[in-house]
């Protein structure tokens, strides 16, 4: 059974750092894009960025310049680094992953809540 388990999230002030991982275990073939999303109450869920086996990534508009995926193949880990927080970026932030089992299947970890206190 894969599992996708979030660690890092926490109050900050705005303008601050935080830096999220997640870790990706159990049987698979292969680990393809991963992907981090995030839900703010009352909102959709919403993509905030992604990147692909080889490394290529993008971000919604309003994370850009600010946050940056990255991801350890070895380690099955996919991190975000945060950078000058708002308090608009307060929200559960989901890690998702596409593993191949071999078949293919999108997992979800069960979110990190990340507190940005203006």
């Amino acid at each position: 059974q894969v599992q996708l388990v979030e660690s890092g999230g926490g109050l900050v002030q705005a303008g601050g750092s935080l830096r999220l991982s997640c870790a990706v275990s159990g049987s698979m073939a292969s680990i393809d894009a991963m992907r981090w999303y995030r839900q703010a109450p009352g909102l959709m869920r919403e993509l905030v960025a992604a990147i692909t086996s080889d490394g290529r990534t993008n971000y919604v508009e309003s994370v850009k310049g600010r946050f940056t995926i990255s991801r350890d193949n070895a380690k099955k880990m996919v991190y975000l680094q945060m950078n000058r927080l708002k308090s608009e970026d307060t929200a559960v932030y989901y890690c998702n992953a596409d593993v191949s089992e071999p078949l293919g299947k999108v997992y979800w970890g069960e979110g990190t809540l990340v507190t940005v206190s203006s």
